[in-house]
């Protein structure tokens, strides 16, 4: 049975990567050939600049740039260690049921000891809904035609923002065992309480997937969407799913508080700061901004101010 929930468990990881780099690119080729039809004539004018009001709409060259020798290499051992971090986590050996019954709450340091007491297979069982749930959303950008055209470049920094994320989760639950606070409670069963897979509360991993996820999301359209309302929709509703991730997981009695407040912080600032270092560097002035832009068949410099 462990061996079947772990190839199922890296199947899925692995489904939702291919799945997403597949959905990214799609969109990004259906970007191109729709921008290609509305061109008729290609004229070449010498690059311009042009001053408009902030507020005015104009697009920008790159939101974000790639550098290619750094990024792959970093995304795809991330992503290998990822993958092979969690075959290993899942793989460890059970406890024997008399290091099980030795555990003592009064052991657990004050600040998480009471969650000890937390069971719920329902709460557990909702938390995976967030879980996987929440791994697609991002694919919801594409729906804006500005981020559709940076589809690939898009989809290619969330693979990142994930594999990092992947890199904490499995490394420290690999690296520290740390007992699940259902294996000090006598309420459930022993052979969950027994199970390898009940060393791995630190860190929280749920939560930390799920933050960087949505995170991202809101992050990625702010970037583009610097003067929207909406972004604050976005986040809001980012740190209302991360928070109920990390209840549920806390209900289902999976973390302490402690490995969830690590988790989400480890997810929420992947989810942001990937983004936000490979955006480009503009003039950093809340009322001048100097950025390249493209538009039809000419390019240039925007410089705007805003009154």
């Amino acid at each position: 049975m462990m061996v079947i929930k772990i190839s199922t468990m890296i199947k899925h990881f692995t489904g939702l990567f291919f799945f997403i780099i597949t959905s990214f690119q799609v969109f990004s080729q259906t970007s191109v050939i729709t921008d290609s039809l509305k061109v008729t004539d290609t004229i070449e004018k010498e690059p311009v600049l042009t001053i408009k009001p902030v507020n005015s709409e104009f697009q920008e060259l790159e939101i974000y740039k790639l550098k290619p020798a750094i990024d792959i290499p970093l995304t795809a051992v991330g992503t290998g260690l990822s993958l092979l971090g969690f075959s290993q986590i899942y793989s460890k050996d059970a406890s024997s049921e008399e290091e099980i019954l030795a555990l003592r709450k009064s052991d657990i340091n004050s600040f998480d000891r009471w969650a000890a007491d937390e069971y719920s297979e329902k709460a557990s069982d909702q938390s995976d809904m967030f879980f996987y749930g929440s791994m697609p959303l991002p694919l919801l950008l594409l729906l804006d035609k500005d981020i559709r055209q940076d589809a690939l470049k898009i989809g290619f920094l969330y693979i990142e923002a994930l594999s990092i994320t992947g890199v904490f989760y499995t490394g420290s639950n690999y690296f520290v065992n740390r007992y699940r606070p259902l294996a000090y409670n006598p309420n459930v069963p022993m052979d969950e309480r027994r199970s390898g897979g009940s060393t791995n509360s630190f860190i929280g991993g749920h939560p930390a997937l799920v933050a960087t996820s949505v995170f991202f999301m809101a992050k990625v359209y702010a970037d583009y969407h610097p003067e929207s309302k909406f972004k604050w929709v976005l986040y809001t509703a980012a740190s209302a799913a991360t928070f109920a991730t990390a209840y549920l997981r806390l209900k289902g009695g999976k973390h302490f508080p402690s490995d969830l407040i690590t988790g989400v912080t480890i997810g929420t600032l992947s989810g942001i700061l990937v983004p936000q270092f490979h955006k480009n560097k503009l003039i950093k002035n809340d009322r001048v901004k100097l950025a390249p832009f493209h538009n039809g068949s000419s390019s240039g410099l925007s410089f705007a101010y805003r009154l």
